[in-house]
């Protein structure tokens, strides 16, 4: 029964994520990321005081639907503001913060659920969703303004933008391909703690913590993007990120002691931000005029790809065990890189 708190912000997450992108597009990015946030904190303040745990799983679904907005236009606005040649390195920034940001959320989480209790937790969420809406609105008001292009003349509706990124070839291969690293991504990721503790005795906790390495391999990625492009192109980037996270999932398949899962799971979280931050940054530039739409239809696809691969995976793993699912998700991840390697190097050309 507590379970469906989880799946209610989840759904709520994934849903809203098609609501968001023209919205941003009609009323502007950064004014519907304000009240988006002003919004999380009034729910996260109702999950608080939530009476009972059915009034705590509507608070958290909508939770989940007024925050599935903030990740997507905020990219799509770094899409706006920086150029291309410099958005993957800024991208990268964000990326660090967001992955700072879950690792950060996790351990005042344990400690206010085995100390002042669990509503105390929400509460200092709603302050910090307070404050970051305090900090937006005091930027420049021309911020809040909806984007000129979008207000002058008829507006496209929202299907209609959705329609006419959809029938873009660049488009139609960044989701399909998105749709398949999310499901190999969050497969294995999934299914690693329950590989160390079926096959190598690890407790089920020290696996969980062990797979938190998976984010810090992120944030080390945010920190060391910008040397990598030095030496390499995005595109190449994503090839040895592919190559370096399928293999480490290889590696976790077949381990011989659990202590070899402290450098792989880092290495592998490392890999595939190398891949993923390449298609994010490349989210931003398929449909300029409406950047919004496009990075949520990305970040749709990721979600529907998670949640497709983790049903299949779930099903490979009642027939063939955990090694299967994450020896076929690092080979699988593999490919992918290869395949990203080989797009054009601007897909805006390609998209028209």
């Amino acid at each position: 029964a507590a379970a469906r708190v989880v799946y209610a912000f989840a759904i709520a997450y994934g849903v809203m994520q098609l609501i968001y992108g023209p919205l941003g597009d009609r009323l502007g990015k950064f004014r519907v990321v304000s009240h988006a946030a002003a919004a999380c904190a009034v729910a996260a303040l109702c999950s608080a005081l939530a009476p009972s745990l059915s009034w705590l799983t509507a608070a958290r679904a909508f939770n989940g639907a007024m925050a599935a907005g903030i990740i997507p236009l905020t990219m799509a606005w770094v899409g706006d503001n920086v150029p291309w040649e410099q958005r993957q390195a800024v991208l990268a920034r964000l990326l660090g913060w967001t992955v700072t940001g879950m690792i950060a959320g996790q351990w005042p989480a344990g400690v206010f659920a085995d100390t002042l209790g669990w509503r105390y937790g929400f509460g200092v969420v709603a302050a910090c969703f307070a404050a970051a809406t305090v900090g937006m609105r005091r930027h420049p008001p021309e911020l809040m303004r909806a984007p000129q292009e979008q207000t002058a003349g008829p507006p496209m509706g929202a299907t209609a933008r959705m329609v006419s990124i959809a029938r873009m070839p660049a488009a139609r291969q960044l989701l399909l391909v998105t749709a398949v690293e999310g499901a190999l991504a969050f497969s294995a990721l999934a299914f690693a703690p329950t590989h160390l503790h079926q096959h190598l005795g690890l407790a089920v906790s020290s696996a969980g913590a062990i797979m938190a390495l998976y984010g810090l391999g992120g944030l080390l990625y945010s920190r060391t993007v910008q040397v990598i492009l030095r030496h390499t192109t995005p595109l190449k980037m994503a090839r040895a990120g592919g190559l370096l996270v399928g293999a480490c999932w290889l590696g976790m398949a077949w381990l011989p002691h659990w202590a070899w899962a402290l450098p792989l799971c880092l290495l592998a979280g490392l890999g595939f931000y190398m891949i993923h931050n390449t298609l994010q940054t490349r989210a931003t530039q398929l449909a300029p005029a409406h950047r919004g739409t496009a990075v949520s239809l990305f970040a749709s696809a990721l979600f529907m790809g998670q949640s497709g691969g983790m049903l299949l995976a779930a099903w490979l793993v009642d027939q063939q065990g955990t090694g299967a699912v994450l020896g076929g998700c690092g080979a699988g991840l593999a490919l992918v890189g290869l395949y990203v390697a080989r797009l054009p190097p601007d897909p805006v050309k390609v998209s028209g």
